[in-house]
């Protein structure tokens, strides 16, 4: 069943998570190096895998034996290193300068957009959502999305590097935040039971 307020909190999560806007200086450094991105390319491509994830994640744990819980904290513990790495301002991921073909599919599509951390917040997620609203707070990221590849350029001009830095702060106290609460909901019942 639709619920706005499910929405709402899964574009928010997700928001945080893929964190567009903080690898706006990464996209911007790429499209200096590549000379030009495919924002649709990107978008559509992150769109499938993050989809495909939604409807068939929680079948691939099965096959190994996995419940929904155990993926919800290891999805927690990795939500909360990514806040830590957005609050430190560290760097984890790299992009490969000599991938300058397949620019837009890699390190744009996968894994900026629709990289570990998107895919398992999605599936943790899943654990406190309604599926469809999931997906539409999926649809609504993509939305964003898209219109931040497209306007990156204007969008370093107005936030300038200071303006970037603090929204990345931001957005990683927001994670921890969120990381802590699935993994109380998650490991309780674990421990308890």
């Amino acid at each position: 069943m639709v619920d706005f307020k499910q929405i709402l909190s899964v574009s928010l999560i997700l928001f945080s998570v893929i964190d567009i806007l903080g690898s706006i200086p990464i996209i911007i450094n790429l499209r200096k190096k590549v000379g030009h991105i495919q924002s649709e390319k990107a978008t559509i491509v992150a769109g499938i895998l993050m989809v495909a994830f939604l409807l068939v994640g929680k079948s691939i744990l099965n096959l190994f034996g996995i419940g929904v819980e155990d993926f919800a904290i290891a999805g927690a513990l990795i939500i909360f290193a990514l806040g830590a790495e957005m609050i430190l301002g560290i760097e984890l991921f790299k992009p490969d300068p000599n991938a300058t073909a397949s620019a837009s599919i890699v390190p744009i599509a996968f894994p900026l957009i629709a990289g570990a951390g998107t895919l398992t917040t999605i599936l943790t997620l899943k654990a406190e959502f309604e599926q469809i609203n999931i997906a539409i707070g999926i649809l609504l990221n993509l939305i964003f999305v898209y219109v931040v590849l497209k306007s990156t350029s204007w969008l370093e001009q107005k936030l300038g590097k200071t303006g970037v830095d603090v929204l990345r702060r931001i957005f990683g106290i927001i994670l921890l935040s969120i990381a802590v609460k699935i993994f109380k909901t998650n490991a309780f019942p674990l421990v308890g039971g």
